[in-house]
């Protein structure tokens, strides 16, 4: 089941790349279902808050008319950042699972765990390394095309 619906996640993430966002991809689970889904539209709207998670626990909880995300499962093909890891932590979700770790800016398990501080009043449990490779190519294939691009442009 977990490769099932972190390929929808990849999914999600594949339309950001086309879009020119840097490509993760959420898709949160509850009772089987997906619930909501989204991708990074951070460039699109002009917002640093628009990550793939935020969008889709906004889109969770219109659709469950409940702010609590008790019982759901986020799959995020990267390891979510200090501000997406709060909001997960603050939903109530109650598992995460991750494609790839971001040892630069991930907080689940690489450069911070906020998801599973024992001082927090909720803790998620996380599985990581599902498609990793997937994952973690997408990315990287993202920021090689952007290196590429800026060099042809002349830029740095």
């Amino acid at each position: 089941m977990n490769n099932y619906f972190m390929r929808k996640a990849l999914a999600e993430a594949e339309i950001a790349y086309e879009l020119g966002e840097v490509p993760i991809g959420c898709v949160i689970v509850k009772n089987g279902k997906i619930i909501a889904s989204s991708y990074n539209l951070k460039e699109e709207y002009k917002d640093a808050t628009a990550h793939a998670e935020i969008l889709a626990i906004s889109e969770a909880s219109i659709n469950l008319d409940e702010w609590r995300l008790s019982g759901c499962t986020m799959y995020v093909t990267i390891e979510p950042c200090v501000m997406c890891a709060g909001a997960i932590v603050n939903s109530r979700i109650d598992k995460l699972v991750i494609g790839s770790m971001d040892e630069k800016y991930g907080a689940c398990g690489s450069v911070l765990n906020i998801v599973e501080n024992d001082k927090l009043n909720h803790k998620v449990d996380v599985i990581s390394g599902i498609m990793q490779e997937e994952c973690s190519s997408i990315m990287k294939d993202f920021f090689k095309d952007l290196r590429n691009k800026n060099k042809r442009n002349g830029e740095r």
